[in-house]
């Protein structure tokens, strides 16, 4: 893009690529309308993705973390373009807007963005060999010659600890582990550049955890992936994210470095979620932070901060203005009222004080 390109581009507000990242994303918005009455027409909408802004640099992973319903998933989905159209934003994709491709061209992207599913079972067909299935796409789109595609597959279950001999085995023969192994196969059978991991541990026990935690990073390393890792597990999510973002009720209220983000959360949603956090010490003292109340419908958000009606630190902008992204500090970014150059300190008592 040449400069007179990127100053027009930076002056309508759209986002200017950086080659050292492979994914930007810029007030991404996914809403799902409500149908109802008579006509069956929208009589509402829910707001399951309403503005998220993060940029991922090649090779690395970030965490996506927040309770259940906040909208993890669906990014991931909105991102690869598997939910349908975006109601509003930018996806960059190696410099390309995802939602600006032909058909063709998607087509073809599609083996450079793959998903791991978070239920193996659910996203594998009963009816097909596991060999079949791993090789599927690989023989659809022609990566390699049709001479080659067993000995193809042999290797590629071999790298994710799978034996060629189960290629004619079917999902409901191996066991929950096995299972995320293929579908990890699957994706990586494609050559992608980007996965986008939706939970792909939460299904299973702890010690199988561990082992397709370290294929993943194995995996990265050897390939130079990059990952999306979608998980509630604060803890996976500190031993294999390089990043971390923070969502609620459909925002991306933190982001940052994991040491940044663990070591100073700043958000007071990103604080109450850490402090409940495990600690491996009977006798240490957990400073939990309970938030009162319960998350607000994406189909009605409160005014304002969504997170004000469970603020403790809540001021009254925060009931009607909506706070904007501020780097605190380099590569940290939050959204939030307290951190705005002139707070109320007058204001600063906790909600219905």
């Amino acid at each position: 893009m040449s400069i007179e390109a990127n100053r027009i581009a930076a002056d309508a507000g759209k986002l200017v690529y950086d080659p050292q990242y492979i994914l930007m994303v810029k007030d991404l918005k996914k809403h799902f309308p409500i149908k109802g009455g008579m006509m069956n027409r929208a009589v509402g909408q829910v707001k399951a993705v309403d503005g998220v802004t993060f940029n991922l640099k090649r090779g690395t992973t970030m965490g996506l973390v927040g309770e259940s319903g906040c909208g993890k998933t669906t990014t991931g989905r909105a991102i690869l373009r598997l939910s349908g159209e975006k109601t509003a934003g930018e996806v960059l994709f190696n410099g390309r807007e995802v939602y600006d491709l032909s058909h063709e061209e998607l087509r073809h992207l599609r083996t450079k963005m793959q998903i791991i599913f978070q239920d193996p079972f659910s996203s594998l067909s009963p009816r097909l060999p596991i060999g079949e299935i791993i090789g599927e796409a690989v023989r659809e789109h022609k990566l390699v010659p049709k001479a080659e595609l067993d000995d193809y597959i042999d290797g590629v279950m071999d790298q994710c600890g799978l034996q060629p001999f189960q290629k004619e085995r079917y999902p409901h023969e191996f066991s929950g582990g096995q299972r995320q192994r293929i579908c990890i196969a699957r994706a990586l059978a494609l050559n992608p550049e980007f996965v986008v991991c939706d939970e792909p541990v939460s299904a299973l026990d702890v010690s199988i955890q561990a082992q397709i935690i370290n294929l993943l990073n194995d995996l990265q390393e050897e390939h130079d992936l990059t990952y999306l890792f979608i998980s509630h597990d604060l803890s996976v999510v500190e031993h294999i994210s390089d990043t971390v973002g923070v969502m609620y009720l459909g925002n991306l209220v933190e982001y940052g470095e994991k040491k940044d983000i663990f070591d100073n959360p700043l958000h007071p949603y990103t604080k109450a979620l850490f402090s409940a956090i495990p600690i491996p010490d009977p006798d240490a003292k957990m400073d939990r932070i309970v938030l009162e109340g319960s998350i607000p419908s994406p189909a009605d958000p409160p005014e304002g901060c969504k997170f004000h009606t469970r603020c403790a630190h809540c001021m009254e902008r925060c009931t009607h203005s909506m706070p904007q992204q501020k780097e605190i500090e380099p590569g940290h970014f939050v959204v939030c009222h307290l951190f705005d150059d002139e707070p109320e300190v007058e204001d600063a008592e906790p909600a219905g004080a």
